[in-house]
């Protein structure tokens, strides 16, 4: 074909090179691709100065996921406070269920900025009701006394089977939660609840695991916190379900998360291995509380986390 303007043979059609995307050992999407969507899902649109739109991804369970609203909310309190002041705790309550397929609107409160700290409070919005609500503090760094319980002593990630591995016998019994796309490297060093299961209930059994971004990250101290947050509801219940020989998928069971508590002590990077150690101290009523801590791969405590959810036998 002639080009009618330069007389001179057209190029031809533009081909645009779309990235290979990597697949898990079980066919499910994984890699640096994946953690790109995440890491987008996470950078929200800021409609006004105080309030910012998220949304879901297309592939998802039937209820937004607590860590990602949990996460949502603290990248948009996270905007409104200078990058020099570092979230040191959150605090957020879940009212109602997430409904994926429609955008979620953050509501950020300015409440506090003083010398140190500042305070801020957020409300997850959907329908025109809250689905959530959190306070978060930030802290100019400052020096002080310093001490964090030790790690476990626990396998290496390298030599623990993945994730893919660990679910393949009871693939079919979890989906459609076994196909959604995997941001995380996930390594558990104790047996997750599906395998556990057959064993019957384990009294004060731990859930430790490890996890890692399954690509890199670019350098934002929020972002790395805010990745933590996300994956720190996906395990922790898992350690009530132990306790009692059950698992999500197989028994039959309405759970959800009630409230999420976290304490940030030290900073970290997400794209690097941390060890989450949880166990649950009680379960009672149909909500079962969570514990867990955060560990670096040389064995700095990271972080606190606690969590209480609906546990509910059906």
């Amino acid at each position: 074909m002639i080009s009618a303007v330069t007389g001179r043979p057209a190029p031809g059609p533009t081909v645009v090179s779309v990235p290979h995307v990597q697949l898990d050992s079980d066919g499910v999407p994984r890699g640096q691709l994946v953690l790109d969507a995440l890491v987008a899902l996470l950078d929200l649109e800021r409609l006004e100065d105080n309030l910012f739109r998220g949304r879901s991804p297309e592939v998802s369970p039937i209820r937004v996921f607590g860590g990602q609203v949990a996460a949502q909310s603290l990248t948009a309190v996270g905007r409104t406070v200078p990058p020099e002041r570092r979230v040191h705790s959150l605090h957020g309550y879940f009212m109602r269920p997430g409904d994926p397929r429609v955008p979620i609107v953050y509501e950020v409160d300015r409440a506090r900025d003083g010398h140190s700290f500042t305070t801020r409070r957020v409300v997850a919005i959907q329908h025109g009701v809250p689905i959530f609500a959190m306070s978060a503090s930030f802290q100019v760094q400052e020096p002080g006394v310093d001490h964090g319980i030790a790690m476990p002593d626990v396998p290496a990630p390298d030599d623990l089977p993945s994730y893919a591995e660990r679910l393949a016998p009871a693939r079919e019994s979890l989906q459609p939660l076994a196909s959604i796309p995997r941001p995380f490297d996930i390594r558990y060093v104790t047996d997750p609840p599906w395998s556990a299961r057959s064993g019957g209930p384990r009294p004060g059994a731990r859930t430790q695991v490890w996890f890692r971004t399954d690509g890199v990250l670019p350098d934002d101290p929020l972002l790395q916190v805010c990745l933590m947050a996300y994956a720190s509801d996906l395990t922790l219940l898992n350690s009530v379900l132990i306790n009692h020989g059950l698992a999500r998928g197989i028994d039959r069971l309405q759970m959800a998360s009630l409230d999420h508590a976290m304490w940030f002590h030290r900073p970290f990077r997400m794209d690097g291995w941390v060890l989450y150690d949880t166990a649950s101290p009680s379960a009672s009523g149909a909500r079962g509380l969570g514990m867990g801590h955060f560990f670096s791969a040389d064995g700095r405590l990271l972080s606190t986390v606690v969590q209480e959810g609906l546990v509910r036998l059906r």
